[in-house]
Parts: C-alpha cells; sequence; structure tokens
C-alpha cells in the first residue's frame, strides 16, 4: 500500500514538474517577444510637400503637377511593407502638406496627424514614442526635412532642398542596438536644377509670417 501511494506522489511530482518546465519556457517565450517587439527597428520616412500652385498666396495647394507627383507617391508607398504597410502619416497644417499625405492615409484608412513645423523635438519624440517598431511617414518642407533628419541623430549632411526640388525621399532606419542610418531615393518627375536659377518669393507660414517654410 506504501509502495503504491509512493509511486503515485512520484508521478504527481513529475507531472507537477513537467508543468513548471512548460510554465518557465512560455515565461521565457513571452518575455523574449516583448523584448524584440519593444526593441524593433523604427522606420521613419521624410518627403517635402508636392509641387504647389500659385495662389492663394498665402496657402496654396497643389499644382496639377503636385497632384501627379502625389499620385506616384502614394503608389510607391501604399504597400511600403510587404505586411502592412506605412503605420502612421505626420504632416504640417498647411495645405500643401496636408494634401500630400492624405491620398496615402485614405488608401491605408489612416488619420493624419498634423504637427509644427517649428517644434522638431515634440513630433519626433511623439512618433518615436507612439510608433516604436514602426513604418512613419512625415511631410515637411524644404527646410525642416533637413535639420528633422538631423535631428534624429541620422546624417547631418542632407544637403539643402532647392526651390523646385520635389522628388527627394528619405528613409531613416532607427534600430534599437546601432547607427541610425539614412537613405535619399527619388520618385516622380526628376528635378532639374536649372529651373532654381530663378527663385519665386518664398511662401511664408500662416501663422508665423515670419517663418521661411517652402
Amino acid at each position: 500500500m506504501s509502495k503504491g501511494q509512493t509511486t503515485a506522489e512520484r508521478r504527481k511530482r513529475r507531472h507537477r514538474r513537467r508543468i513548471q518546465i512548460v510554465i518557465l519556457y512560455s515565461a521565457i517565450a513571452l518575455g523574449l517577444a516583448w523584448f524584440f517587439e519593444l526593441q524593433a527597428t523604427t522606420t521613419m520616412i521624410f518627403v517635402r510637400h508636392a509641387e504647389r500652385a500659385l495662389e492663394p498666396a498665402d496657402d496654396p495647394g497643389l499644382s496639377e503637377a503636385g497632384r501627379r507627383r502625389v499620385a506616384e507617391l502614394t503608389r510607391q508607398l501604399v504597400e511600403a511593407d510587404v505586411v502592412a504597410g506605412v503605420d502612421a502619416i505626420y504632416s504640417t497644417p498647411f495645405r500643401r502638406t496636408l494634401e500630400t499625405a492624405q491620398p496615402l492615409a485614405t488608401a491605408l484608412d489612416l488619420e493624419v496627424n498634423q504637427y509644427d513645423p517649428d517644434d522638431n523635438e515634440a513630433v519626433l519624440e511623439t512618433i518615436l514614442k507612439s510608433h516604436k517598431g514602426k513604418i512613419i511617414l512625415v511631410v515637411g518642407h524644404s527646410n525642416t526635412v533637413p535639420t528633422l533628419i538631423a535631428d534624429l541623430g541620422a546624417s547631418k549632411k542632407v544637403p539643402p532642398i532647392g526651390h523646385s526640388e520635389y522628388d527627394n525621399i528619405y528613409i531613416v532606419s532607427i534600430p534599437w542596438f546601432g547607427k541610425t542610418k539614412t537613405i535619399r531615393l527619388r520618385y516622380g518627375e526628376p528635378y532639374d536644377p536649372r529651373t532654381d536659377d530663378v527663385k519665386a518669393p518664398s511662401m511664408p507660414a500662416i501663422e508665423k509670417p515670419e517663418s521661411e517654410t517652402t
């Protein structure tokens, strides 16, 4: 009788031990999955708004050439990730930037988040905190895109964007460990530097007339 009880107790101990091992390994697997998800690479895509119309002078939308460029941008980015595409979109509150961002947002059923072009720190902090490990499109201006990239700790050697230069796509990869990298691609109608020989006046910002946002 006592021998039977001893055998039964051993079986129970072995069973409990197997359950404990399964629980331990499951906890380790979940912990590793959580860790690597938390530390995943964040990818930020920066573009300047597409070609703007001449009127109204205070807050122009896009020209016909700009709308063609936006159609190509949308085609390029709608399936940027083979799994899910762009996860979030940010734009300054001007018509030309919002009209650049909206077609992709509509295609992906996303909201366009507006940010202050004069506060790089705020928008970058928000993006990195809210969209870690995701793909984010940021639509800015000729004089804000290079500074946003530099303030990320990425390349500080982004060349000045010409007045008529609209075809840059900057892809910044921010890994959980290692160096932040910047890649520049081009899309749509190619930029011709000769078109910058004669420059139109810079467009002022809506709320801050002293701004040179273009």
